[in-house]
């Protein structure tokens, strides 16, 4: 275990524990952007943000509307893993670090097919659409200002700075294109985030939630490499054409490729992924945008 997850689980327990929680046998569960720890023997993961906060400083911000999203969605019935109710489900901070606590769940090994995937989505959406607004912020906000901290870190980070300087330039030409009424979203609807349980599948990680047009959640689902995203959105009540997600797809391939960087940072064996991952998004969307004709949003 490295020493930043075991800070991570460090300070899981410690808050834990300091709202009488028994802590027995912390165990990490996945070690991403954020680490995750079952506190066992308790029903209750912890997520600490240890790399997330190189593209999100302000990571209480993020921490804070995915508890209070969450929290909204499972009072109106929907399939979202909940919050904690045995302590405050935070965020919290401790040894320079935020977390916050969650109810754990089992989850089956079976991923969701396309059409449970695209149905799934517009269950949430139906949700999500009638919900009032939890919180102030522009549009898209979340991937918006993520490349916005790419373009003043990117470098330091480990990517090219050419590459970061056109990310740039490109994420503020994509600004005027992505239209369409606003929405809560789930914000990461890629289908690693939906988790097949005992009672059917759950939405998870809503950590990247925002308000903005719902092409965004979409977007993140289509670019999937998981399954057929192209059937899963056709699998939806109101899917939407290629030509309509395209302002989405794009802005999703250099919001990828930004967090790959950060992803590098973890695992530097994936450094040449990540130069990849950067460079085929910003030619990607290069080439999109150079054959969109003007004035088409």
């Amino acid at each position: 275990m490295t020493d930043r997850v075991s800070r991570a689980v460090a300070a899981a327990v410690a808050v834990a524990r300091a709202h009488g929680l028994p802590v027995e046998d912390p165990v990490l569960l996945n070690d991403g952007a954020n680490a995750v720890v079952h506190l066992r023997p308790a029903p209750v993961v912890a997520r600490v943000a240890t790399t997330t906060p190189l593209l999100r400083p302000a990571i209480t911000r993020s921490l804070g509307r995915e508890v209070a999203l969450a929290t909204a969605l499972t009072a109106a019935g929907a399939a979202v893993v909940p919050p904690s109710d045995l302590l405050p489900p935070g965020p919290h901070e401790h040894d320079g670090l935020t977390l916050s606590f969650w109810r754990y769940v089992a989850f089956l090994p079976e991923r969701p097919t396309a059409a449970e995937a695209g149905t799934a989505l517009g269950d949430l959406h139906a949700v999500l659409a009638g919900l009032p607004p939890l919180w102030d912020g522009s549009a898209l906000d979340t991937p918006l200002d993520d490349l916005t901290v790419f373009a003043e870190r990117g470098t330091a980070l480990g990517a090219d700075p050419a590459l970061v300087q056109r990310t740039a330039e490109l994420a503020a030409r994509l600004r005027p294109l992505l239209t369409g009424p606003v929405m809560t979203l789930h914000g990461d609807t890629h289908p690693g985030n939906l988790l097949r349980t005992a009672g059917g599948l759950v939405w998870a990680d809503l950590e990247d939630t925002s308000r903005g047009p719902r092409g965004w959640d979409l977007a993140c689902l289509r670019t999937t490499v998981r399954l057929d995203g192209r059937a899963a959105i056709d699998a939806l009540p109101e899917p939407m054409s290629e030509e309509e997600l395209a302002p989405f797809v794009w802005l999703r391939r250099l919001h990828v490729g930004a967090w790959w960087a950060v992803h590098a940072t973890r695992d530097p064996a994936d450094r040449p992924e990540a130069v990849q991952r950067l460079t085929a998004g910003v030619e990607e969307v290069s080439a999109g945008l150079a054959g969109r004709p003007p004035g088409r949003g």
